[in-house]
């Protein structure tokens, strides 16, 4: 354990200083939208709202839990950039995308979306104390309260207009079913929502987040398979065949982290058996010996091995032995972190791989980083992992 604490140290600041010096906009401000696989730029890739929040995010835990000046500087470049160019200030909220010169692109408001800046407005008022971050995460919270929950079916739904009217295509992505309602984005409307109480707790904020839980239990969540449902129509039918191996064990310790943040004992509790399903459905079907598959869909298995699902099952694994105690998921996390070391991290032109195929070989020719790809994941698996381990 003292040899990976070593190597996952290292390489933190290792993410971190590839963002700092590859990613950084001189010429128009904030950072680029893209690089591809072998770190060249490309310049003029739109500026994704969902990067930079996760971003802010990234930059303000590392200023937070290692306060170095570069960390700090960074943080601040995006939280300015964000609240500069990516917010409306006429209907509120954050745009999309923006054009590589900072105009916007596609102004729709995802919750997802909104969720990130959320996120990362929150984690940086938590890093450096700043009002402004904490006033218009709140305000934001407040957006999608007002505009995306569904009062009377419970959960959120997935997208508006600029002006916050139906929009007729509301996926998150081309991969994503046409739907209201996703997984995907109440986990990360919770994620958030969990962090911005650590900085402006409230009854009303406590209560969101207890809503969601309850959608998790009751609406998400499969009671059968013990796998997450992803795509669903307002009356929360189900409308995918799809396991997202990564999802699952992402939300296992996602779920118990909210329980905590809020003090709710007996959510926490509820929620220690199914979490502890979700991780153990994610090693009985999605394990490969040393790390896990991308997903199942219509019960054929993806067996690409992509970098945030990898990321996100050292946490899940780390935080199961956390409430079991049980060794057997620290000795699986060695093993993952070791596949990442030894096929995931690019130590030729930096940061991590997007995938590679079942054998662990580099066959594609994904971005490095852009607007899906970016030091959330990777550096979020390190700083947690670090936190469970120093703590117990």
């Amino acid at each position: 354990m003292q040899q990976i604490k070593s190597e996952m140290t290292a390489e933190y600041d290792r993410i971190m200083q590839y963002w700092i010096s590859q990613m950084q906009d001189e010429e128009r401000g904030g950072f680029y939208g893209e690089r591809d696989k072998f770190n060249n730029l490309v310049p003029d890739a739109p500026k994704g709202g969902i990067l930079n929040g996760r971003m802010l995010w990234t930059f303000s835990t590392a200023t937070r839990l290692f306060g170095k000046p570069e960390y700090r500087k960074a943080a601040d470049r995006v939280f300015e950039y964000l609240c500069k160019y990516f917010y409306d200030a006429k209907n509120g909220g954050f745009y999309w995308s923006l054009n590589a010169d900072g105009t916007p692109l596609d102004t729709k408001k995802q919750a997802y979306a909104l969720g990130f800046c959320i996120y990362g407005l929150s984690e940086y008022a938590r890093a450096t104390g700043n009002k402004k971050a904490v006033d218009i995460a709140v305000e934001t919270y407040h957006l999608i309260e007002k505009h995306f929950r569904d009062r009377q079916r419970g959960g959120y739904i997935e997208a508006l207009a600029a002006d916050w009217t139906p929009l007729a295509d509301v996926r998150l992505s081309e991969k994503d079913e046409n739907t209201p309602k996703s997984m995907n984005t109440h986990l990360h409307i919770i994620e958030p929502y969990a962090n911005l109480y650590r900085v402006a707790p409230s009854a009303e904020l406590k209560e969101s987040i207890e809503h969601l839980l309850q959608i998790f239990t009751e609406k998400i969540i499969d009671a059968h398979t013990g796998h997450f449902n992803l795509f669903f129509d307002m009356d929360w039918a189900v409308k995918s065949k799809i396991d997202s191996y990564g999802h699952d064990i992402e939300g296992a310790w996602l779920l118990i982290e909210a329980a905590e943040v809020i003090g709710s004992e007996a959510w926490v509790e509820a929620l220690r058996p199914i979490c502890k399903r979700l991780t153990d459905i994610t090693l009985a079907e999605g394990w490969d010996g040393d790390s896990i598959f991308y997903e199942k869909v219509n019960g054929v298995v993806d067996t690409d091995k992509h970098w945030w699902p990898q990321a996100e099952t050292l946490v899940g694994l780390t935080d199961t032995w956390r409430l079991t105690g049980d060794e057997e998921y620290l000795r699986k996390m060695t093993l993952v972190w070791r596949f990442i070391s030894e096929k995931l991290i690019d130590r030729e032109y930096g940061e991590w791989l997007w995938r590679v195929d079942k054998q662990g070989r580099d066959v594609y020719n994904d971005c490095k980083a852009g607007f899906w790809k970016c030091p959330y994941h990777n550096s979020r698996a390190i700083a947690e992992v670090l936190e469970r381990i120093k703590s117990l």
